[in-house]
């Protein structure tokens, strides 16, 4: 257990990424091929200065992270795209690069996944048969997460108790996900959709996503992680896995490292876009903290059921659906009934002075344009050919080597 930190001290960012072959747009399982050639040996992890590289649970996706935490959020867009263009520099040589956005539009996972088969493997192939890893929910599912430290349970419960109730609006703002398998499959944010049930057979795990009305340590273990370590117990006779990793709500308490991760933010085109969502979302989070939007009492009060009610249509619809509870609202000064899009353009006017501008021209873009996942259909139009579905995400592909909005 490192150092703690107070609340928005520092911040750690994480962000996930497909490769694919540049010959045929397969996806490409060869992380390990991309470890090794960058570290001249295969390991699980690269240091590389202020951006670490890891592997996840399958052979084809790469994870980008802060290495360690970082209390400089406006050059992390320059830090990690001047570690995509390294990557993809060496991925030139294996016929591949990195693609953007939280689904692989044309992946058939149960052909093409294949699990890491290195360190911790012994962890994967167990997930691999309690859960079945080849489906979309596990193997094409590229997310961005925002973890932020707490010092302690007063400081848990504020942080905890804002991030619960902001979670519902976050598909509005980074849906990136409309198309699996060469079909519009109707949820713009089609991740999360697999999200709610890919761990079904053990639903303590996932839960209802948002996480239960706990506000601190000892009724966060009594609440969440006894019935999750109940649950397993029966599937882990080895005793591998760590309860702190098998909670999979969309924001996950991690006491070991006094943190809060949220989980519910599809990667976008580029880190530009990808950081300007996290520091949006940091600074929101920072008005409910520090009571200048509903208090903390009106924040705790909500339960999962009623958040995840305003969360689910989200899911489907993200920045068009219109949010009808006023008094949810009224936790963000809000009186009438309104769209997600407008909840995020009044949210980005209240935190717009305290946000770097270099992040301004991304939230523009998002703001009046659309999730991305309302950019890509736009592009794809109504031809669903495999060629044309290549074609814009090939574009894609290039507004994360060169750092840009994605604007059809």
């Amino acid at each position: 257990m490192g150092k703690k930190y107070h609340l928005f001290e520092v911040f750690g960012i994480e962000l996930e990424y497909m490769l694919v072959h540049n010959s045929n747009f397969k996806v490409a399982p060869i992380v390990d091929q991309l470890l090794t050639k960058k570290e001249g040996k295969l390991t699980a992890d690269v240091e590389n200065g202020s951006i670490a590289w890891s592997n996840e649970l399958v052979a084809h996706v790469v994870e980008l992270k802060t290495n360690g935490p970082t209390s400089d959020l406006n050059n992390l867009s320059k830090q990690f795209h001047d570690n995509v263009v390294e990557v993809n520099s060496i991925l030139k040589d294996l016929d591949a690069k990195l693609l953007p956005t939280a689904s692989h539009p044309l992946m058939n996972p149960l052909k093409d996944t294949e699990l890491w088969k290195h360190s911790y493997s012994e962890v994967y192939e167990l997930y691999n048969r309690i859960f079945n890893c080849k489906g979309h929910g596990w193997s094409n599912v590229q997310s961005t997460h925002i973890n932020l430290p707490f010092y302690d349970d007063k400081e848990f419960e504020k942080l905890h108790a804002a991030i619960r109730v902001i979670l519902p609006l976050i598909p509005g703002l980074c849906a990136s996900s409309p198309i699996l398998e060469g079909t519009n499959t109707g949820f713009k944010d089609t991740r999360l959709e697999y999200y709610k049930t890919n761990q079904k057979e053990i639903p303590e795990m996932t839960g209802l996503v948002i996480p239960e009305r706990v506000f601190t340590k000892v009724d966060y273990y009594a609440t969440i992680f006894e019935p999750i370590k109940k649950a397993i117990r029966p599937y882990d006779s080895k005793k591998i896995l760590d309860h702190h990793f098998l909670n999979s709500r969309g924001a996950i308490a991690r006491f070991d490292r006094n943190a809060i991760e949220i989980r519910l933010v599809d990667i976008q085109e580029s880190p530009k876009a990808d950081i300007a969502i996290c520091v949006l979302i940091i600074e929101v989070l920072k008005l409910l903290v520090d009571k200048k939007l509903g208090s903390i009492q009106q924040q705790k009060k909500w339960f999962k059921q009623d958040l995840f009610e305003i969360l689910n249509p989200i899911i489907k619809d993200a920045e068009t659906f219109t949010v009808s509870n006023l008094e949810y609202l009224k936790l963000f000064n809000i009186e009438d009934a309104s769209t997600v899009q407008n909840i995020w353009k009044h949210l980005y006017e209240l935190t717009k002075p305290n946000i770097h501008e270099s992040h301004h021209e991304a939230l523009n873009v998002i703001l009046t344009q659309g999730t991305l996942a309302t950019r890509i259909l736009k592009a794809v139009g109504n031809d669903y050919s495999e060629k044309n579905i290549t074609k814009v995400y090939t574009q894609l592909a290039q507004c994360l080597q060169d750092n840009t909005m994605f604007e059809p």
